[in-house]
């Protein structure tokens, strides 16, 4: 199977520019609810994932870091606890299993490493669930 299918386009997914602040990033993950977020460069390319953990032990290793400051805090000054590794558009379904264990999403990047969407673990349970019910009928 082709994990195109599993795609969900970057045009659609919420992502933070790397060049953005901590509290841009704050309130883009509020907004969506999200745990963890992908981040672009500059140029469009896959720079890591940006979450929760993250932010929290920054603003704790970071005396006076208060939720008024945090515009003067650029992402790139958080340390990535976590590597979200990306995977190629041309990979296997063993490559996105592997990784969805660990992961809420897998980003997905092109040939020159193009941060092209994700696939969500939630898409990948839903299949496989769909899959065990038809064929156990």
């Amino acid at each position: 199977m082709n994990i195109a299918f599993f795609l969900v386009p970057k045009r659609e997914v919420a992502y933070i520019k790397f060049e953005s602040t901590m509290r841009q990033a704050l309130e883009k993950m509020e907004y969506h609810r999200y745990t963890s977020v992908p981040l672009v460069d500059r140029t469009g390319r896959y720079a890591g994932s940006l979450t929760e953990g993250d932010l929290l032990w920054k603003i704790k290793n970071t005396p006076g870091l208060t939720f008024q400051n945090t515009s003067k805090v650029m992402i790139s000054e958080i340390p990535l606890l976590r590597q979200y590794k990306p995977i190629h558009i041309d990979s296997e379904m063993e490559d996105i299993i592997s990784k969805a264990m660990t992961q809420n999403f897998v980003p997905v990047v092109d040939d020159q490493e193009f941060f092209i969407g994700i696939i969500r673990r939630k898409d990948i349970i839903k299949y496989c669930s769909k899959q065990m019910t038809i064929s156990s009928q």
